[in-house]
């Protein structure tokens, strides 16, 4: 099964400007417009970045954000958010949207699993759903965001080696069922493009195979799933680089899930252009700051008195009149204020490092970035 030639489906591909040994600066093209790659997504769980608006996304330079259809499906439902213009409008969100498929979500509920699809109980009111590759393809073309993702199975990590082989088979079994009904949906939004997920744990053999069977499948761009989930990143980076290898030069590649520094530059080096996590919102709102120096937790006694800027080497423009002092003040008293001026910081402070590796590829200087990030954030 191909899309090649089918112009019926969005053309999206990626353009790729420069490259400096594995890492590559390119410019993602879709039917809504183009974003810039490497590229990183904030996580709008439920149809919001915590603490943020969209006025704010955009102040930040956001260009992708990612909505958690496991969620979305839930509460207030897909025909609600469909009836209501789609994801886009209730978001008040004007730049590319991209849906997970809710299988990660759903896999961390332990559900019943089987050929068609995994059963599970809602985290709200105890509700019974089925999610099938089929039926996650009809959810997030109601919801019509730019990239949908296709189910897929997602095992926890070690597992034996059975488990995954079998969960990767399984999910390049329920791809080519997505892929068809992708192609099949007649209420998909025109504007709508469709990844694939590729599997297969940290062995390698698994993560080429599986590359392979969804690259044939002719997804507009894949994912990789299933890392980054604890195992470390001598046996990540690996598994990773044996996926990317096998994917197609001219679509994006989107590994999910990682937000850290160092798999950020890590992964970039093996070609990847995309990525999401909640890594930055969520240590935002504990009060752990994102620095050139590395982490800092604002709750320490010792910025008490402390005047500075939250990171005087790299200050965000958008929040810099504020010190550590008085932010940690906020925190001591849970003045909700500080959550926002904090995610404020960190998701800038990604964006500008995802800024100076596209620049540091296009002047093929990326190595010694590299060195650097890792120096200061390896095993943090």
């Amino acid at each position: 099964m191909t899309s090649e030639g089918d112009d019926s489906l969005p053309h999206l591909h990626i353009d790729v400007e420069a490259c400096d040994g594995g890492a590559r600066a390119g410019t993602v093209r879709t039917a809504r417009g183009a974003y810039r790659t490497p590229a990183f997504m904030p996580v709008g769980t439920r149809g919001a970045v915590r603490t943020l608006s969209a006025e704010d996304l955009e102040a930040l330079g956001a260009e992708v954000v990612l909505g958690n259809t496991y969620h979305l499906m839930l509460r207030p439902g897909a025909e609600v958010i469909a009836g209501l213009g789609g994801l886009h409008r209730f978001m008040g969100w004007r730049g590319h949207l991209l849906t997970d498929s809710g299988g990660f979500q759903v896999f961390s509920l332990r559900p019943t699993v089987d050929e068609e699809g995994a059963t599970f109980a809602s985290t709200y009111d105890g509700s019974r759903h089925q999610l099938t590759p089929e039926t996650a393809v009809a959810v997030q073309a109601a919801l019509g965001a730019d990239i949908q993702m296709a189910l897929d199975v997602c095992p926890a990590l070690p597992a034996p080696h059975q488990a995954v082989q079998e969960a990767t088979e399984r999910t390049q079994r329920w791809a080519a069922r997505a892929r068809a009904a992708f192609l099949d949906v007649a209420a998909r939004p025109a504007h709508q493009a469709q990844f694939g997920i590729v599997q297969g744990g940290v062995d390698e053999a698994l993560r080429a195979r599986g590359a392979r069977h969804l690259a044939e499948l002719g997804f507009e761009g894949y994912g990789i799933g299933g890392l980054s989930v604890g195992e470390p990143r001598s046996e990540m980076v690996p598994a990773l680089a044996a996926a990317t290898a096998e994917l197609p030069p001219d679509r994006p590649r989107y590994l999910m899930g990682v937000g850290d520094p160092a798999g950020l530059v890590e992964a970039v080096a093996n070609g990847v252009d995309m990525f999401d996590c909640v890594l930055p919102t969520r240590l935002a709102r504990h009060g752990t700051v994102l620095t050139t120096a590395g982490r800092l937790n604002l709750r320490n006694a010792r910025f008490a008195r402390d005047d500075g800027p939250l990171d005087p080497d790299n200050p965000c423009p958008l929040v810099s009149r504020y010190s550590r002092g008085y932010l940690r003040h906020l925190f001591g008293v849970h003045e909700l204020t500080a959550m926002r001026i904090v995610t404020l910081h960190n998701l800038w402070w990604l964006f500008d490092l995802v800024a100076r590796m596209r620049a540091a590829i296009v002047q093929g200087t990326f190595a010694t970035l590299r060195r650097d990030v890792l120096e200061t954030w390896d095993g943090r």
